[in-house]
């Protein structure tokens, strides 16, 4: 073939591509003049046939199909015709004159053209219709987002403000998030149909009109009236969309609303079910303002998407509310509801909410006129969790029955929580508690308003501070053992240290050490007694923590003041080591008796006590035998002696002659036991006074 037969082939081949592109090509190919005129333009796109040829020929580039934002693309399509840098796939919106009710989206690509010379001739403008495109990828890119951002706290009301924050502007000018009112309070969601006077709580609203109008503020409850569209939405579970005008009844029978709507411009109503395997959660509510495009089925589809993600962390919202109150209720019917009243020791006490850990405070009146003191903290969460304190704490209360030295009740303590960590060890593999060291600590002590002394001992990090008089704090050396259930079985010790009359003692978590009252200006006292109340220094304590990370760690907090106990209140005798030492013991406390104006029959009962104890002490103890009365809240009787052996009660056989003292000695007392300690024992007896 001739080489100009080539080019004529070429040139025939060009003139019918270009004629192919303006006729039939789906693209919307447009040819600007330097004055951004169209000259030429493909007429087979369906926008080219939604406008007359005559409304397009010869008239800007920008005033040809509706543009909504003309100025800008008038500033795009001139930058490439004086850069002559292309702009590809430059996303435009526009409202076609054939339906301008409906947004659409557009690529656009701008090339200059220009001859072998380098002179301008103009600009080719490719124009695809991206619009159900562009929807689907904002649709996605919504959701994505919702699912990243809403339900990131396990807070239902937060999660609803999530999600209301999510939709507007991008999908609806205002949203409304109602929850049911008992889901929002932790309870199981309702079932679909709802019955009547089932209550929504507004939990969120946004809108992006400022101050626009709501007809209830978010918080309001509201009895759900019918027939309206949400009575049928909660009723059949499918969404709706409502156009909104003035003359719709159920809008009318609302004013409120009504009010509300009508200020705010809304035209269009999307209210979708929030439901989760059958149960009903809420009601989202999607208003459309101005020109927004109406709703159609893919937008419904995008909105149940979002129901049913916001259900989901709602309901996880709910478990978590409904595990947390029930936890936080179980919780406080284990902690004391008030302190046991002491003659010798004021207390205040105060669990602190924690991030990870449950906290537990107690006060034990033992025999004595000594109070045992306990703070202890257990690792995690949950019900699990406070029921496992529940238990720890009812081993401490039966242990100090047996008034046990500290390191030696921590000891059997330790025992206990080794037989929890196990049992939590043996659950099933599944089981999510299975995979949690059981970690737990625990501080005892014991005070003696007698001696103004406290024996301590802890499983974990001692959590003591004693406060003096003149308002300096110091720490006091108490041994630290291993955690409670640890694998480190090291043994416990205990340490005594002096409380001065006017002082406080404090026992906490260890974080709290930063926040106790050092400073004369939080706690005002002077050598003879407190001029601020445990509770308003407990008050200050708690609120510093608080507003510290240190309130994020602490679990409980326990203080404790000590009073001198009355030395009138207190008789003390040194018994010879003889039978005659009965009659004396029984003389001795007949006189103190009479001095503290006890009744007959609490006289005549402790003689009998007093008689039964220190024959026993005379009889099989060691010398020296030592009688002490206290006259407390109770009548304590306690006889010493330096020997181990323990008496026992046992109920003696009819032929028996001997072996009925202790128990005369238990029916007449209300309580009774022994104390062991390095010199000896104590055999002592609790009655109630009159």
């Amino acid at each position: 073939m001739a080489r100009s037969d080539l080019t004529a082939s070429r040139s025939d081949l060009e003139a019918a591509l270009i004629e192919a592109l303006f006729t039939q090509s789906p693209v919307g190919l447009h040819l600007l003049n330097t004055d951004l005129h169209v000259v030429r333009f493909n007429t087979a796109t369906a926008l080219a046939r939604s406008v007359p040829v005559e409304d397009i020929l010869g008239r800007p580039f920008t005033e040809t199909y509706g543009l909504v934002e003309p100025d800008e693309i008038e500033a795009l399509v001139r930058g490439v015709l004086v850069s002559g840098v292309p702009a590809i796939d430059r996303i435009v919106r526009l409202r076609p004159r054939a339906a301008p009710e409906r947004e659409h989206r557009f690529a656009v690509s701008v090339f200059r053209l220009q001859n072998d010379r380098g002179a301008v001739l103009g600009l080719a403008a490719a124009v695809v219709d991206v619009t159900e495109r562009e929807r689907a990828r904002q649709r996605l890119n919504l959701l994505a987002a919702a699912r990243d951002s809403v339900g990131r706290t396990l807070d239902a009301g937060v999660t609803c403000q999530e999600l209301a924050d999510i939709v507007v502007p991008d999908f609806a000018d205002t949203a409304v998030v109602e929850v049911v009112d008992s889901a929002m309070r932790g309870e199981e969601p309702p079932p679909a149909p709802l019955p009547a006077g089932v209550q929504l709580r507004r939990a969120a609203f946004s809108s992006r009109v400022p101050n626009a109008p709501q007809a209830h503020p978010v918080g309001h409850i509201r009895d759900v009236p019918g027939p309206t569209p949400d009575t049928e939405i909660l009723s059949d579970l499918r969404p709706r969309v409502v156009r909104l005008h003035a003359d719709l009844p159920w809008l009318a029978a609302d004013p409120t609303r009504a009010q509300a709507i009508h200020a705010s411009g809304a035209h269009t109503l999307l209210i979708t079910p929030m439901t989760l395997r059958g149960a009903v959660l809420g009601l989202i509510s999607l208003y459309l303002i101005g020109e927004a495009d109406p709703y159609d089925e893919d937008d419904i589809a995008l909105a149940l998407d979002l129901a049913n993600h916001t259900a989901l962390c709602i309901d996880n919202a709910r478990r978590y509310t409904r595990e947390h109150t029930i936890a936080t209720t179980l919780e406080r019917r284990l902690l004391p509801d008030r302190a046991v009243p002491q003659t010798a020791l004021g207390t205040a006490g105060m669990p602190i909410p924690s991030e990870g850990a449950v906290g537990w405070y107690d006060t034990i009146a033992l025999p004595g006129a000594r109070t045992a003191l306990v703070v202890g903290e257990i690792a995690g969460q949950g019900i699990h969790v406070t029921a496992a304190v529940g238990q720890l704490r009812t081993v401490v209360r039966s242990l100090a029955a047996f008034d046990l030295e500290p390191d030696e009740l921590i000891a059997r303590l330790d025992d206990t929580a080794t037989l929890l960590a196990a049992e939590r060890a043996s659950l099933p593999s599944g089981d999510s508690l299975h995979h949690e060291v059981f970690a737990a600590t625990c501080t005892y002590a014991i005070y003696d308003p007698l001696a103004l002394t406290c024996t301590a001992a802890s499983a974990g990090r001692p959590t003591f501070a004693v406060t003096l008089p003149d308002g300096t704090t110091r720490i006091p050396d108490i041994p630290a053992g291993p955690q409670l259930g640890a694998v480190d079985r090291a043994p416990f010790a205990a340490n005594t240290f002096a409380i001065p009359e006017g002082g406080i003692l404090a026992m906490a978590s260890p974080s709290t050490l930063s926040a106790l009252p050092s400073d004369p200006e939080l706690v005002q006292r002077s050598p003879a007694g407190a001029d601020q109340s445990l509770e308003e220094i407990l008050d200050a304590i708690v609120s510093r923590l608080l507003a510290t990370d240190a309130g994020s760690r602490a679990a409980a907090v326990l203080l404790a003041r000590p009073r001198g106990f009355p030395s009138e209140c207190v008789a003390t005798w040194q018994l010879s080591a003889d039978p005659t030492a009965t009659a004396t013991a029984r003389h001795h406390v007949h006189a103190q008796l009479a001095t503290w104006n006890m009744d007959e029959e609490t006289a005549f009962n402790t003689e009998l006590i007093v008689s039964e104890l220190v024959t026993n002490a005379v009889r099989h103890g060691s010398p020296p035998t030592e009688l002490r009365l206290i006259h407390g809240r109770t009548l304590t009787c306690e006889v010493r002696d330096t020997s181990p052996a323990a008496p026992h009660l046992r109920h003696a056989r009819t032929v028996d002659e001997g072996g009925r003292g202790l128990f005369i000695v238990a029916q007449i007392a209300q309580v009774w036991g022994t104390r062991y300690n390095a010199d000896g024992k104590t055999v002592w007896t609790e009655q109630t006074l009159p």
